[in-house]
């Protein structure tokens, strides 16, 4: 084991808590469990217990959950065009994260979960895949992890960095450990400037912070979404007002729901989008929509909704930008709470006005610029949100020139994929003919 005295006394201070904790591991994937069945499912990764070794030279990277999977998307398809010699494993820690990231690479990329941060257990990973590199998405800090990197001679990068002020302050009880933790990271590549301040307030060293931008304006639209929006109108049989809430939270969705029936009222036939952000609220939406009367569908079931449904519920994973293309307004969730937001750059980069609620504290930046920019509306509750959302319905002009203003937006942010690849290309392993 590397490092100072001090430090070795902090990681294990740091590691007996966690195995003394461990226990509280197995509660919380059962507690999970009864809420989404997937964390039933292999724990035998959440603790770095792996049968077959993999093939290849591997590059490991490192999303939490479905954003973090999203905004990595054009990177690891940069990395398989440009190097296709090399195996992925992608990482993540939700199940959510996993069915995304297999959605998108199926086989072509190696899924597990990221193990508890015990030291056992991320040697046991790390020895297991033996990465030439590791890329760890945003703000994924796992003091063990990162030593685990630095004592096996392993480059890791922190990609598309972000972290707000509320992290950091919550990174605070830690921060002695954490900044050396940091200290051993070859590049913190920053979303911002201040991002980068603030991961050296953490302890990152100044000389290794770099702006590289925010990956997520690099996101792909989908090719086909033209011919997806002409389905979805198809199936409605004639035109309809539409708008989206996409990513809600339990305590958002009386909001959405109270939104939607006030709207009703003067568009009879307005047609709510619904798409919680977590599987297991798939099921509850569509009961309260019920027990508010409303015509339920679900794409899981229906496919499309029909001309007399008033909620379709958008039960499936990966499809959220295609159905951001379908609506009018979108509505961005877990911002009317203090969760921080969510992804605002995917209405945007589909020209669409946006709508949400005041606490974006993981969306700082992003909010400020699309505010400043005229495509984003903040509104502080559920009268506002009506507000909102009827205000945009009855002004097509008003969401052109939002649409246009997100679009503008996102094409000039474009540019953190390019640089993150220069940034990491001198750290990837030599090329190897795949014939080889």
């Amino acid at each position: 084991m590397r490092g100072d005295p001090i430090e070795r006394i902090l990681r294990a201070l740091y590691s007996a808590t966690l195995y003394l904790l461990a226990p509280v591991t197995l509660y919380h994937l059962i507690w999970r469990g009864f809420r989404h069945r997937e964390y039933f499912q292999r724990w035998n990764e959440r603790y770095a217990a792996y049968s077959e070794k993999p093939d290849g030279t591997m590059v490991w990277l490192h999303a939490v959950s479905v954003g973090e999977v999203n905004a990595a998307a054009p990177l690891v398809d940069a990395l398989r065009r440009a190097r296709p010699d090399l195996k992925l494993v992608v990482t993540t820690i939700t199940p959510t994260g996993s069915a995304r990231a297999r959605s998108l690479w199926l086989d072509a990329v190696e899924h597990v979960y990221l193990p508890y941060d015990l030291p056992g257990a991320v040697g046991r990973f790390l020895d297991h895949f033996r990465p030439r590199i590791a890329l760890i998405l945003e703000t994924e800090l796992w003091p063990n992890l990162l030593f685990g990197c630095r004592d096996r001679d392993i480059p890791s990068y922190v990609l598309n960095a972000r972290l707000s002020e509320r992290s950091l302050r919550g990174y605070r009880v830690l921060a002695p450990l954490i900044g050396r933790a940091l200290r051993s990271v070859t590049r913190v590549a920053a979303q911002s400037a201040a991002d980068g301040e603030r991961f050296v307030a953490l302890g990152a060293q100044r000389e290794r912070v770099v702006v590289t931008g925010n990956l997520k304006y690099d996101i792909a639209v989908p090719a086909d979404v033209s011919g997806f929006l002409a389905e979805f109108q198809a199936s409605l049989g004639a035109p309809r007002p539409v708008w989206i809430a996409a990513s809600t939270h339990d305590g958002e969705e009386a909001a959405v729901i109270a939104a939607h029936r006030c709207l009703r009222k003067r568009w009879p036939d307005l047609l709510l989008l619904w798409a919680p952000r977590h599987p297991e609220r798939f099921r509850p939406v569509a009961d309260l929509a019920r027990g508010e009367g409303l015509p339920v569908a679900l794409r899981s079931q229906q496919r499309w909704p029909q001309a007399k449904d008033a909620v379709f519920v958008v039960d499936t994973l990966g499809e959220l930008t295609k159905f951001y293309g379908c609506a009018d307004v979108a509505f961005v969730g877990g911002s009317l709470q203090p969760i921080g937001g969510h992804n605002l750059l995917e209405p945007a980069a589909l020209g669409k006005a946006i709508v949400t609620g005041p606490h974006l504290h993981n969306f700082a930046e992003i909010a400020a610029k699309l505010e400043q920019a005229g495509a984003l509306r903040i509104v502080a509750g559920t009268e506002a949100l009506a507000s909102a959302i009827e205000t945009l319905l009855a002004d097509p002009a008003a969401r052109t020139a939002m649409g246009d203003a997100g679009l503008a937006l996102v094409a000039q942010g474009r540019g953190a994929l390019a640089r993150t690849m220069a940034l990491i290309e001198p750290q990837l392993p030599a090329a190897v003919s795949v014939a080889e």
